[in-house]
């Protein structure tokens, strides 16, 4: 049976859990910091697709000629999109890209060119429906579609996949905070375009020690709305890193007057919060500095470019902890990176 080489087509997605699964039908595969991305590709047309559905084609143009270059004529890959900088995924990179002038994407795409990593296929070789294949016969064709069709390319690369999860316990050893979790997929699984059954996705929480260097009022009280998080570099300036908002009712409320004691500019010494840039907003500007004497630990899933990626959870306030102690080599990339995981 043909499937029509036709977008948009929803992705699979996965079930955010606590714990990974374990026990026999699991497969494991590395959730990379990227741009999930499914690509179609008919002939001479390629097609590159978000996650949720929008147009990602203009933005990779060396993507597009890479397709190209695949053997196969007709398929839909399913993978993710991402730009290594020293062997580690840049997110931040990935964000420059979507932009609007041609001229300024051809340059980034010069500079750093973007990489696919392909983890499932949805149609194979002269447009074969694999959608009802469970995942386990996908797997074994995908492998054989890359090795017969993919060109020689450090930027079109297979994912790694294990059924020990031990093994993908270690890759987070190996490469060490540079991985965004672990893919559970259950081998028995068909695929299904948009839903959450089948797969399962851990995301690694870690913590960090922060200095409230300033906070928020919210939007339509007068009580905190967000505590703005900061952490000591080697020359001892307290940068912004991120913010927490996860507070309870009556706690944004009591926390009023034990902060409102400690304002006094500047609160950050290094990097403040409210720079401009294109996603700046008036409230976003609007912050109260504080003197650097609160402490609190918080989870966080991502830490890239000198901040959190998300907001944080707060665990719980660290009176214990001098604030000159929280620092940060507490969230320095150790390991050796993402690209490790990819043979290179």
């Amino acid at each position: 049976m043909s499937l029509p080489i036709r977008h948009p087509f929803a992705p699979m997605d996965a079930l955010l859990v606590s714990e990974m699964p374990t026990g026999e039908g699991w497969q494991y595969e590395p959730k990379w910091d990227g741009f999930r991305c499914l690509v179609y590709r008919d002939y001479d047309d390629v097609h590159l697709q978000s996650k949720s559905g929008q147009p990602l084609t203009r933005y990779f143009p060396e993507l597009v000629e890479l397709f190209l270059q695949v053997k196969a004529e007709r398929f839909i890959l399913d993978g993710e999109i991402a730009i290594p900088i020293d062997r580690r995924f840049s997110f931040d990179d990935l964000l420059q890209r979507i932009h609007p002038a041609a001229s300024r994407v051809r340059k980034l795409a010069k500079e750093h060119p973007a990489l696919f990593i392909a983890f499932d296929l949805l149609v194979g070789e002269d447009g074969k429906n694999l959608l009802q294949k469970p995942l386990r016969e996908r797997r074994k064709i995908l492998e054989e579609f890359a090795k017969k069709n993919f060109p020689r390319s450090p930027h079109l690369r297979l994912s790694p996949a294990t059924r020990d999860p031990k093994t993908a316990k270690k890759w987070f050893e190996r490469v060490g905070n540079d991985l965004d979790g672990i893919v559970a997929k259950k081998l028995d699984a068909d695929y299904r375009s948009g839903e959450r059954d089948g797969m399962e996705k851990i995301k690694l929480n870690r913590t960090a020690d922060c200095v409230i260097g300033g906070f928020r009022y919210a939007a339509k009280a007068k009580v905190i709305g967000s505590l703005l998080l900061g952490l000591y570099d080697d020359a001892g300036l307290l940068n912004h890193v991120g913010f927490c908002s996860g507070l309870k009712a009556e706690e944004r409320k009591a926390l009023v007057p034990k902060l409102t004691a400690l304002i006094k500019p500047p609160g950050f010494t290094g990097h403040a919060p409210g720079g401009l840039s294109r996603w700046s907003t008036k409230r976003s500007m609007e912050w109260e500095p504080l003197k650097p004497r609160l402490v609190v630990e918080v989870s966080y899933d991502h830490f890239t470019n000198g901040r959190f990626r998300h907001g944080t959870s707060l665990i719980r306030w660290r009176p214990d902890k001098a604030p000159d102690q929280c620092r940060m080599d507490q969230v320095a990339k150790t390991g050796a990176g993402s690209m490790a995981l990819l043979g290179t």
